[in-house]
């Protein structure tokens, strides 16, 4: 058996899973702001139909942080004159939902099917470049694993973790998804 079909499967399968991903990417981010804008329509309903309630949860926020009353009714008085301001408190406070940016869903499409892509190349690339299946499958685990450890690294960097650590998990859990992959389509022939 020769690279060749390997390299046409993994093409196909960078391209539909990065499409697959990237959608999948995309709609999240749709649902956020949808949901956010839900949310919003039915905080401004609130603050108009029912605001002395609206107003008490104002002040029940507030009072979490020692706020005498008297203070407490100033802020309370001066948020809820401007409907707009009181809204975004309200959703921000109350719901812990920040304004999505209208960009999040295209930049996080694009961002995942391009990182699918890049991860997909990787494993892929020495079967582009050897035509010998045995020397393209060792060297695809080595560069695999050195890929998976310097993306580790570079996240344990970023997150406080140890990144020799971070290293380490990340080729753990990448080699462990890998193995298990590899023994299926064994098993499935």
């Amino acid at each position: 058996m020769g690279t060749a079909i390997v390299v046409t499967a993994g093409l196909a399968e960078i391209a539909a899973g990065s499409i697959a991903m990237g959608m999948g990417g995309y709609m999240a981010a749709r649902t956020d702001t949808e949901h956010y804008d839900a949310e919003r329509a039915r905080e401004t309903v609130e603050t108009a139909d029912g605001p002395e309630k609206e107003k008490a949860e104002i002040a029940s926020i507030f009072s979490q942080y020692g706020l005498g009353d008297s203070q407490i009714k100033t802020i309370v008085e001066t948020l809820s004159k401007d409907r707009n301001r009181w809204v975004d408190f309200m959703m921000r406070f109350e719901l812990g939902l920040d304004t999505p940016d209208p960009k999040r869903a295209r930049v996080s499409a694009f961002t995942i099917a391009a990182s699918y892509i890049v991860g997909g190349l990787i494993p892929l690339s020495p079967y582009m470049i050897f035509k010998d299946i045995n020397v393209a499958l060792w060297s695809s685990v080595i560069i695999t694993m050195l890929a998976l450890f310097v993306f580790g690294y570079i996240k344990g960097k970023f997150t406080g973790l140890n990144p020799l650590r971070g290293g380490l998990q990340t080729i753990l859990v990448g080699g462990l998804a890998a193995g298990v992959a590899f023994i299926l389509a064994r098993l499935l022939g």
